[in-house]
């Protein structure tokens, strides 16, 4: 098997998207929704631009990702004060519920993935991992 960087980077998210997938597939999540309702999990009342940014997710893909939440009642759209050209999203009770499902999903998976690792190999590997995310951040868009 493969164990550069690129490829296991590759073959893990594949795997954790489809068990994450398999897990929700009963409460009728599609891909992209867990991560929008984790997100306003913790920042409920975001703008679509804030919430394309924290999911790293293009934003006209979000739109229709966010249409499919709302006919399924998971989120709803609000103006406020009057201003149109942003709209609030919010979680229903309904999104709230299954943002708890999501969240009890990336636990579970979590603990399977970390299965037999010491904790302070776990706590290096995250620190590592994060950086990272910085340094691909710190470069995105740039050649």
């Amino acid at each position: 098997m493969d164990q550069s960087f690129h490829y296991l980077s590759m073959v893990n998210y594949a795997l954790f998207q489809k068990k994450v997938l398999n897990k929700l597939m009963e409460i009728g999540l599609t891909p992209g929704q867990p991560k929008v309702l984790d997100y306003l999990s913790i920042h409920d009342g975001s703008i679509q631009k804030d919430i394309a940014g924290g999911c790293h997710i293009d934003p006209a893909t979000l739109t229709g990702i966010l249409e499919r939440m709302e006919e399924k009642g998971l989120v709803e759209r609000r103006v406020i004060k009057g201003n149109r050209r942003s709209s609030y999203v919010y979680l229903t009770n309904d999104g709230r519920e299954n943002s708890k499902k999501v969240a009890d999903v990336f636990r579970e998976i979590e603990t399977e993935v970390f299965k037999g690792i010491h904790k302070e190999e776990i706590e290096r590997f995250m620190n590592i991992f994060y950086q990272i995310f910085c340094n691909l951040s710190n470069t995105e868009g740039q050649e």
